[in-house]
């Protein structure tokens, strides 16, 4: 008898233990723009972050990651208030943040007083992590961008000489222009001219005819989808026979209905590229929301998928729950296999392939990927 209730007791307390372990979870915030200016951003994200999920599971050494979603409503006062919240009411390991810099900028302080590690999907200004331990970012910065349009320009199109033509009135875009031309001078080039405009013109001769008299191999359009489609049009039409190439403000389906036949044999540098995946993951991302919701990705929601990714690997070679374990690995990831490519984790921002597209036919053609080095 007292054998049967010695077992009877240890049984009880292994189920007990295994409801107690089966009931743990680990509980990553998600600090998203729902609603709001920018709310089609966080919706992205979101929609990515939970696509992914459904690919490569949602558990950690056997515990469920339970994301605690709070609406920042595209305030920076609601984002910093959701970081709080997330933090000291709802006990989250890890966070990913908001997706514009101006958001970030507010939740980052925050996390580093209270030492939780936050990533966010696509806040692109360099002040969202520099001097800070436990900001991050799951996409690359302009300077990188550029650079890579750069190295491409030099190795692949073999272009000896350049021109630029970039609005003033956007700061994405200067530093574009100014990025592409210390690259492309270290790595040999020449920078023949350099033009600008501002955001609105509509008249691009005289900078064009500028450019055309000195006779570059291509013509580097750092701006907006609008501006490049006039700009190619109008550089056309003057005889410019060179080849144009942009960044990633050129992703747009207006670029074409502005730019027409002008714009075909354009090259770009883009974040990803929706028709064809860099990876296993990547395809099979690609593949699942194509399926689910009948249209080709975004890259909203692909670097949320990226941005749980590295957050979800951390926590794994973690071995703890501890945030500052965690952050420390997220710090040191390398080479890791996210939805747009693999990447790599230096002073808190990611060091990706850059992938390059070319016009053809009306639409964006993959050409190839590019990393700096």
């Amino acid at each position: 008898m007292r054998g049967w209730m010695k077992y009877f007791g240890v049984m009880i307390l292994v189920l007990f233990t295994s409801c107690v372990w089966a009931q743990d979870v680990i509980r990553v915030g998600a600090n998203l723009e729902m609603t709001g200016a920018v709310a089609a951003y966080g919706q992205m994200i979101w929609e990515g972050i939970n696509l992914v999920r459904e690919l490569v599971g949602d558990e950690v050494w056997g515990r469920k990651v339970e994301l605690v979603l709070v609406d920042n409503k595209s305030d920076k006062v609601e984002s910093a208030n959701a970081a709080t919240r997330l933090i000291d009411k709802e006990k989250v390991v890890a966070m990913i943040g908001p997706a514009i810099s101006g958001s970030m900028l507010a939740v980052g302080p925050i996390c580093e007083e209270k030492q939780i590690p936050v990533i966010s999907a696509t806040a692109t200004n360099p002040l969202v992590t520099q001097g800070k331990k436990f900001v991050f970012r799951a996409c690359f910065l302009d300077p990188y961008q550029a650079a890579a349009a750069a190295v491409f320009a030099r190795n692949d199109l073999k272009a000896e000489t350049a021109a630029i033509l970039s609005d003033i009135a956007q700061d994405y875009c200067v530093a574009l222009g100014n990025f592409f031309k210390e690259e492309f001078e270290k790595r040999g080039g020449k920078i023949v001219v350099e033009q600008n405009c501002k955001t609105g013109d509509q008249d691009f001769s005289a900078q064009l005819t500028t450019i055309i008299n000195a006779n570059p191999d291509i013509l580097y359009v750092p701006n907006y989808y609008t501006e490049i489609a006039l700009i190619s049009r109008q550089a056309r039409d003057l005889g410019f026979e060179g080849i144009i190439l942009s960044a990633d403000g050129a992703d747009a389906p207006e670029l074409f209905e502005v730019g027409g036949d002008a714009v075909e044999g354009l090259y770009h540098t883009a974040i990803w590229d929706a028709t064809k995946g860099l990876n296993d993951v990547g395809q099979r991302y690609i593949e699942l929301y194509q399926k689910k919701y009948g249209k080709d990705p975004n890259m909203f929601g692909a670097l949320g998928a990226d941005a749980y990714l590295i957050l979800v690997d951390a926590i794994k070679r973690a071995g703890s729950l501890d945030p500052v374990a965690i952050r420390n690995m997220i710090e040191e990831t390398a080479d890791l296999e996210v939805v747009t490519g693999k990447v790599t984790i230096e002073n808190g921002d990611a060091v990706k392939p850059v992938v390059v597209r070319k016009v053809e036919g009306g639409k964006f053609n993959f050409v190839k990927t590019v990393v700096v080095e």
